[in-house]
């Protein structure tokens, strides 16, 4: 009889948090990298399909996120997520040349195309461009009066992390910004919506930036993404204050809105 080895090394077996990628389940820090991929691809034209799935739609949803930041002239302002510089181009609008934009994304791609598209505007003196992740924001306490950030949320792989985040960078009396797609409230037509995001925006991703499984993660995506009261009760445990919403487009973008006190 062979007596068992007590001295013997064990083997200790860890399994990594699994999170969504779409309707995919996937190991938490394969996430980033796929993300980044799908940032990657869609890059060259991705202002181009955000006018033609959204219709034209995203232009005026970005206006209604700018005119609610409560920003003046000489204010400090923080984009995450920032993407092709949309709402940072408002921003630094909005704070003018004695104030000061951050523009931060964790593709690099596209904050090239970001700062790209913003010096094409003549906007350069006031906005700096950082590349970093919404989890980890490498900016001290209490930095900004403002922040955003616009259908960047449901890529982060740890939205409670990022939340906490960007509310340690708010000043007190801050607000942070959040633009997503969210729960549509859209009754009988809830099938058109689905089988526009399915059958027919994949099909445009294919035709137009040549990537058909990219536009399918994103409308996967949106699906998987916390619902308007669900977000709200989110921000509310990062330490945000008076949150509320406002539905777009009947709901199928909302616009929520907490304050750091």
């Amino acid at each position: 009889m062979i007596e068992p080895n007590h001295d013997e090394p064990r083997v200790k077996v860890t399994r990594e948090p699994l999170t969504d990628f779409g309707y995919e389940r996937v190991p938490r820090g394969e996430k980033k990298a796929r993300v980044r991929g799908v940032f990657d691809s869609v890059a060259p034209r991705y202002d181009l399909m955000n006018d033609v799935m959204s219709f034209g739609l995203h232009r005026w949803w970005k206006a209604f996120t700018i005119a609610r930041t409560g920003l003046k002239p000489g204010d400090f302002a923080l984009d995450v997520a920032a993407g092709s510089g949309d709402l940072a181009l408002g921003l630094a609008r909005r704070v003018g040349p004695t104030g000061r934009v951050l523009v931060t994304d964790i593709n690099r791609r596209m904050l090239e195309r970001g700062r790209d598209r913003l010096l094409d505007r003549g906007i350069a003196g006031n906005v700096a461009y950082v590349q970093a992740d919404a989890e980890a924001l490498p900016f001290p306490d209490r930095t900004f009066h403002g922040v955003t950030i616009g259908f960047g949320l449901r890529n982060v792989t740890d939205k409670p992390a990022a939340l906490r985040e960007m509310c340690r960078v708010l000043k007190p009396g801050g607000r942070l910004l959040v633009l997503e797609f969210s729960k549509p409230l859209l009754g009988p037509l809830e099938p058109l919506y689905d089988a526009y995001s399915f059958q027919v925006l994949p099909r445009m991703g294919q035709l137009i930036a040549r990537d058909a499984a990219s536009y399918r993660y994103l409308a996967e995506s949106i699906r998987r993404h916390p619902d308007q009261e669900t977000l709200k009760r989110m921000m509310e445990r990062a330490g945000f204050e008076r949150v509320s919403f406002h539905n777009l487009s009947a709901g199928i973008v909302a616009l929520h809105i907490g304050f750091r006190l």
